[in-house]
């Protein structure tokens, strides 16, 4: 197949819509269930890159879960702790223990399970029974792999009424090294962003501390990864083999990294007993319980806790979850590990990352305010690679 006819483009009203190859080869996919669409497959496309190249880094099986050309996460297949599984709603999923690629993708959707609604999936490795199962009965929009076993792909077209969209990607096929884009009608090259992010790319460290432990190498390079795939600007925080929280297509990068920060707060907090016992009806929905544990933690638009509203979710009354009963947790968190798209020009993204068990962080470096960072981060024992390269993604 050589070209593949779109319903329509980003927006209904940009027809035709189409994907091709220019040199008039194979596409290097195979659509093996619904009908993907223009942004569909800008999200597979991304997100095939970024687990194939965390595959490639790591050794281990990797997945993410993108929205609207971004990662809410991307994690690698490291089995969960219990209190993970439950906060992930994953628990209950026979034999997940012995599917690395299951794991991975359950870590990935369970990270920001608010932005990660309607997420379009990618896995590095072939899609087994247990990941299928796991999808299955989650809010998706599509899913790209290099291969499904006969299981997988028999629970994944009942999905949607059979109209979920599936992909299978020739994980052998390599691009042009040039690649062009249109904006305005006139045409942009540039070399394709082939840039190999290892662990040499933090030989670099500058701060006071270099002690840098294997684990948070790790999860440096899952942070750079994945922004090298996010909208700049990003910073994302990573713990445990996956990230955490993914601050993108700010201005401002300290507004990336609060926004980061907070999710990487909220992923920690999902983990406290006071959310994994909140005492829902089972009538209450897994999206519905994502907004209402956001709404528990964060204190959003809507008081869950407040009489007239908790009726609604809960058979019988939660305590709030109290300020301080938030940051005494959060002051236990340790050992949390940034990468960012570009330099940290004020230490005041250091000051925030603290809060929320940075202690590790990988920046390009090369701003006049260099000194000012390194001395924050010496402040707070932390220990900071200069890396030399800019992960600006557009």
């Amino acid at each position: 197949m050589q070209e593949l006819e779109l319903k329509y483009g980003c927006n209904p009203n940009q027809k035709p819509a189409r994907i091709y190859m220019e040199n008039g080869s194979e596409l290097p996919l195979e659509v093996l269930g619904g009908r993907p669409g223009y942004i569909n497959f800008l999200d597979a496309l991304n997100s095939w890159q970024l687990v194939k190249e965390l595959r490639a880094a790591t050794g281990l099986p990797s997945a993410a879960s993108f929205k609207h050309v971004s990662p809410t996460s991307a994690a690698v297949g490291l089995p969960l702790p219990e209190k993970l599984k439950y906060a992930c709603f994953v628990d209950d999923i026979e034999g997940l223990d012995d599917s690395p690629i299951a794991c991975a993708y359950a870590r990935a959707r369970g990270t920001d399970r608010m932005s990660s609604f309607g997420d379009w999936v990618a896995l590095s490795d072939v899609c087994d029974k247990t990941t299928a199962l796991i999808l299955s009965r989650e809010v998706s929009d599509g899913i790209i792999a290099p291969g499904y076993t006969d299981e997988a792909l028999e629970i994944l077209r009942k999905k949607r009424r059979g109209g979920y969209n599936i992909v299978k990607v020739d994980a052998n096929y390599v691009p042009a090294l040039q690649e062009t884009k249109q904006v305005f009608g006139i045409s942009f090259e540039q070399g394709r962003n082939n840039f190999e992010i290892n662990a040499q790319l933090l030989e670099n460290l500058v701060t006071q501390n270099r002690q840098l432990p294997e684990a948070a190498v790790t999860d440096l390079i899952i942070a750079l990864i994945t922004l090298k795939y996010t909208q700049s600007n990003s910073v994302c925080f990573a713990y445990g083999g996956q990230a955490i929280g993914v601050g993108a297509g700010q201005q401002s990068r300290i507004h990336c990294t609060r926004l980061a920060g907070g999710k990487a707060d909220t992923w920690f907090l999902r983990q406290h007993e006071k959310v994994l016992n909140l005492p829902f009806l089972d009538t209450v929905g897994r999206p519905d319980r994502d907004n209402v544990i956001d709404g528990y933690i964060n204190h959003n638009e809507e008081d869950v806790c407040e009489d007239g509203v908790w009726q609604k979710y809960f058979y019988e009354k939660p305590q709030p979850f109290t300020e301080e009963e938030k940051r005494e947790y959060l002051a236990g968190i340790s050992g949390v590990a940034l990468g960012s798209d570009a330099f940290f020009p004020f230490s005041d993204n250091i000051e925030r990352a603290y809060r929320s068990g940075v202690r590790y962080i990988a920046q390009p470096g090369g701003s006049v305010r260099d000194d000012a960072v390194i001395e924050c981060c010496d402040k707070y024992g932390m220990v900071m690679a200069f890396t030399g390269m800019r992960l600006f993604h557009h």
